[in-house]
C-alpha cells in the first residue's frame, strides 16, 4: 500500500468525512484490520478563509505549498487537498512537489463522462461557483458543460458554506434553500449537480432529490483510495 498526503483542515467538518471514507474504501478492499496509509496536514482554516475573503490567494498558496512540501517529506506517495475552493492554487502546489497531486475536478470529471453527463449544475462557495480555476478545467479539458445558480442564490450558497456548514451546524431550511437552488438548475439543463463543496454533502444527500448528485468528497476519497491500492 502507499501512503497518501492529505491537506486537510478546510475545513475539517469535511476532512473527517475524507478521513472516513479512504479508511472505509481500504478496509472494504482488503478486509481484516487494514486502514490506509495517511499524513494529514490540517491547517488552522481561519487563517485561510481571512486570506480568501480578501483576496489574497498568494499568500494562500504559500502556506498551502509549504503544507504540502512537509507532507511530501513526511514519506507522502501522493497528495490530495480535502477542499474544492483551494484547488484554485492547485498548479503552485503540484509544481512544487515531486509527488503527484489528484485533483478534485479530474475525479469529478471522470466519473461524470462514465456516467454519460454533460451538462452540469455546480454549487460551491462563490470562488469556485464564479472563477474560471474549476469550471473552465471541466470544459476545456472534458467537454463538459458548466451551470451556476444566478447571482443571488450564489451568494446563499456561499454564506450558508461559511457561517453554518463549515461550523458543523445543519439547519432545515439550508436544506431548503440548497434543493430548491438544485431544482433550478436542473430546469436550466442540468443533467445532475456537482456539490462542489467537500461540506455540502453534510447538507443535502442523493435520497432529498431527483437530480443525481455527485458529492466531490466521496469522489475525491474514492480517487485516493485507487492511487493508494494501485501497484
Amino acid at each position: 500500500m502507499k501512503t497518501i498526503g492529505m491537506l486537510g483542515g478546510m475545513s475539517w467538518e469535511s476532512t473527517v468525512s475524507y478521513y472516513r471514507a479512504i479508511n472505509q474504501g481500504v478496509k472494504a478492499a482488503l478486509g481484516g484490520l487494514h486502514s490506509a496509509k495517511i499524513i494529514l496536514y490540517s491547517v488552522d482554516f481561519q487563517e485561510i478563509e481571512r486570506l480568501q475573503h480578501r483576496g489574497d490567494w498568494g499568500a494562500t498558496a504559500d502556506i498551502l505549498v509549504r503544507a504540502a512540501r512537509s507532507v511530501e517529506q513526511a514519506g507522502a506517495d501522493g497528495l490530495i487537498i480535502c477542499t474544492n475552493t483551494m484547488h484554485k492554487v492547485a498548479d503552485r502546489i503540484e509544481h512544487a512537489l515531486s509527488i503527484p497531486l489528484m485533483h478534485i475536478a479530474d475525479a469529478t470529471a471522470r466519473q461524470l463522462l462514465a456516467d454519460g453527463v454533460r451538462r452540469v449544475g455546480l454549487l460551491g462557495t462563490r470562488f469556485t461557483m464564479e472563477q474560471p480555476f474549476y469550471r473552465d478545467r471541466l470544459r476545456e479539458r472534458y467537454g463538459i458543460d458548466v451551470l451556476v445558480p444566478e447571482m443571488d442564490d450564489r451568494e446563499r450558497v456561499h454564506q450558508i458554506i461559511y457561517t453554518e456548514l463549515c461550523l458543523g451546524q445543519i439547519h432545515e431550511a439550508s436544506r431548503r434553500e440548497y434543493l430548491r437552488i438544485i431544482a433550478d438548475l436542473q430546469r436550466a439543463g442540468a443533467e445532475a449537480v456537482i456539490l462542489g463543496c467537500t461540506e455540502i454533502a453534510l447538507l443535502v444527500q442523493p435520497e432529498q432529490t431527483e437530480v443525481p448528485l455527485y458529492d466531490t468528497t466521496a469522489i475525491h476519497a474514492a480517487d485516493a483510495v485507487n492511487f493508494l491500492l494501485a501497484d
